[in-house]
């Protein structure tokens, strides 16, 4: 019989609470379970003593006869100094999802062509300047006669 050491769902709906047991593998999550050996509850801060609580006897009990932690329960065990942390490399989590990076490059596109055009219309004016000015000039000379 493959026992596992995993977190078995209470708690009303959206308000969740779990039991930490030691249960039959092919047991459901909620079901039956061998031992209860401790809570968690997530929505208490991370800083709380109420956060996890185990009864490390009986999961180093059952941790001898080969039951299996769960990942989460693992954390708990490697936060407690029970387990040895594990290397995990979950190089994908950093990475944006496919459309993310697909709204990146149109941002990246449209900026650039935002910037072509604002490159362009400071060029255009610098050639244009003095032809502005000669008009207003000429003006400034034609009220000059007129008086």
């Amino acid at each position: 019989m493959a026992m596992k050491i995993r977190l078995a769902r209470g708690g009303s709906k959206k308000r969740p609470f779990y039991r930490v047991v030691a249960a039959d593998s092919r047991m459901p999550r909620d079901g039956r379970y061998v031992e209860k050996l401790g809570t968690y509850n997530p929505l208490l801060p991370k800083d709380s003593e109420e956060r996890v609580k185990l009864d490390m006897e009986r999961v180093q009990h059952w941790l001898d006869k080969g039951a299996q932690p769960t990942d989460r329960v693992s954390r708990f065990l490697e936060a407690a100094g029970v387990l040895e942390k594990k290397e995990r490399a979950n190089l994908k989590k950093g990475e944006p999802g496919k459309k993310a990076q697909e709204r990146v490059e149109e941002k990246a596109a449209k900026a650039q062509a935002a910037a072509d055009a604002a490159a362009e219309a400071a060029a255009a004016p610098a050639e244009e300047a003095p032809a502005e000015e000669a008009p207003a000039e000429e003006a400034a000379a034609e009220e000059a006669k007129a008086e």
